[in-house]
């Protein structure tokens, strides 16, 4: 048994003005499903959504999840930066240095995105959203790995990444020292292959710790990972 990604998604102050800021800027139309806050169906091969959850969460730090979103020429690069500026995005400094060849950016509730320059090998095949570029341990790497099924595709100096068997986005964490809880960032939403409840137990197995010990409104089960990010098993999908 496993889980799909069903769906990455954001703490959203206005999930409505979110979700039209990344429609924007990565071309998604909006699903019709949604029962909780607004889904973009992102086309990419492997498989997730993008959700835009309503949050109180107030950011408190640099996100340990951004997207590093590709570029096919220099002038491809600087169309989706000038496209992001003009939907509501803003120049961020995280310590790139000012000799950087990727621009970052963060939208308009503040959560950090880069925009890669062309020519970068290990992002190439992955489509638009190149990768998700995490925060965090080996530990949480191999996972992920066994919790979504998809294999590792590098596994190097405590830096790991894993990609759907069907392509698409890159999932990489870092390494350590681990940032500290930004408060506002970005989740993974997933979609039980069987029986949630076994999923649920299969998961705490392999090392999630259980955050409520009862189900939330929409029936989705909340969870955290090794490195205690937040995440929920919903039920009804």
């Amino acid at each position: 048994m496993s889980s799909r990604l069903f769906a990455i998604s954001f703490d959203a102050y206005q999930p409505e003005r979110l979700a039209h800021f990344w429609s924007g800027v990565l071309g998604l139309e909006r699903a019709d499903d949604s029962d909780d806050g607004v889904t973009l169906l992102s086309g990419n091969d492997a498989g997730y959504r993008l959700g835009f959850r309503p949050s109180q969460a107030q950011k408190v730090a640099q996100n340990r999840l951004h997207f590093d979103l590709t570029s096919s020429s220099v002038e491809d690069q600087q169309e989706t930066v000038a496209r992001a500026l003009g939907l509501g995005a803003q120049h961020a400094d995280v310590g790139q240095g000012s000799d950087a060849s990727h621009v970052v950016l963060a939208d308009p509730e503040g959560n950090e995105f880069c925009v890669i320059e062309p020519g970068n090998n290990f992002l190439s095949d992955c489509g638009f959203i190149g990768a998700l570029a995490c925060d965090g341990s080996q530990a949480v790497g191999y996972f992920w790995s066994k919790a979504l099924g998809w294999p590792l595709v590098w596994d190097q100096d405590e830096e790991t990444a894993i990609q759907s068997p069907n392509g698409g986005t890159k999932i990489t964490w870092g390494g350590p020292p681990l940032m500290p809880d930004p408060g506002k960032d970005l989740h993974f939403d997933l979609a039980p292959d069987g029986d949630p409840q076994a999923e649920v137990e299969r998961l705490l197995s392999l090392g999630a710790k259980r955050l409520d010990s009862t189900h939330g409104e929409d029936g989705a089960v909340l969870l955290a990972d090794p490195d205690s990010n937040q995440f929920r098993v919903l039920t009804r999908r």
